[in-house]
């Protein structure tokens, strides 16, 4: 009987195993936007095989000993080696996991959220909005005149100015906001709307951030174009619906920008 119990936790560990390796090639099918990525998502994806098959050797090693042996004098030594070996395998496949997942959804440069992160958070938030019946709000940004940056300083100017756009928003917004980068010059942040944290309040924090990074920045200043559309719980609204609605408020403010500033100084 003990046997029996033992080959169905066997089982159920090395189950546990491959179910994680295949839950994280269902959360990250590819890592294209970035050959760096690629490279990382590999290197993690042979390690966490790795430690999956020393796993299965340490069950094997288990299965395989004389029921006999184990409760002879040696019986401490051999389990104790056993129950380490066991331990540094869960951690070490805990440890390669979660990298691979922070891979899977996290902006490399700004350390955000990346785009696929934002979407699968932002449904989450939404269908807790709607039970819950709380407001949300959805900002979608862009960094004005980055490429002029790019062409004047250099690319790695330009992705200082994407890090501290980043700053800017972390110290705007809460931790339970979701806040995300999700390509070159465009940032979105998914807002909780509750008091002390409403429109208003926080397009004001966000502008004094700016205000107070551009004071150490003599050569450029970061602005952003900036839409916002607010999520209603008793509509079925979807975050791809509200993505539209901020978009189209960004690129008027972005229009009406470009209309008050005088040709030669216009900036993609």
């Amino acid at each position: 009987m003990a046997g029996l119990e033992s080959n169905a936790a066997d089982l159920a560990i090395l189950n546990m195993a491959v179910d994680s390796q295949a839950s994280f090639r269902r959360r990250a099918p590819s890592l294209s936007s970035s050959n760096e990525n690629k490279a990382m998502n590999d290197v993690f994806t042979v390690l966490l095989s790795d430690a999956n098959r020393e796993l299965a050797s340490l069950l094997r090693d288990v299965r395989t000993g004389s029921p006999g042996v184990v409760f002879r004098e040696a019986q401490g030594q051999q389990v104790s080696e056993l129950l380490m070996r066991a331990v540094r395998c869960a951690a070490k496949q805990y440890m390669l996991q979660a990298e691979l997942s922070n891979l899977a959804i996290t902006d490399e440069l700004t350390c955000l959220y990346n785009r696929r992160g934002f979407m699968a958070l932002a449904e989450r938030q939404l269908k807790v909005g709607r039970r819950t019946g709380r407001g949300m709000l959805l900002f979608m940004m862009d960094v004005n005149g980055l490429k002029q940056i790019n062409d004047s300083f250099g690319h790695l100017e330009g992705d200082l100015v994407l890090k501290r756009t980043a700053k800017v928003l972390e110290e705007t917004f809460r931790d339970s906001d979701v806040v995300a980068r999700f390509a070159g010059d465009e940032f979105a942040v998914l807002a909780l709307e509750a008091a002390g944290h409403s429109e208003p309040t926080m397009k004001t924090r966000l502008y004094e951030s700016l205000k107070s990074i551009n004071a150490g920045l003599p050569r450029y200043e970061i602005s952003l174009s900036l839409g916002v559309a607010r999520f209603d719980p008793r509509n079925c609204t979807s975050i791809e619906e509200l993505m539209a609605k901020a978009d189209l408020a960004m690129y008027e403010q972005k229009r009406r920008r470009s209309a008050t500033i005088p040709e030669g100084r216009r900036s993609a």
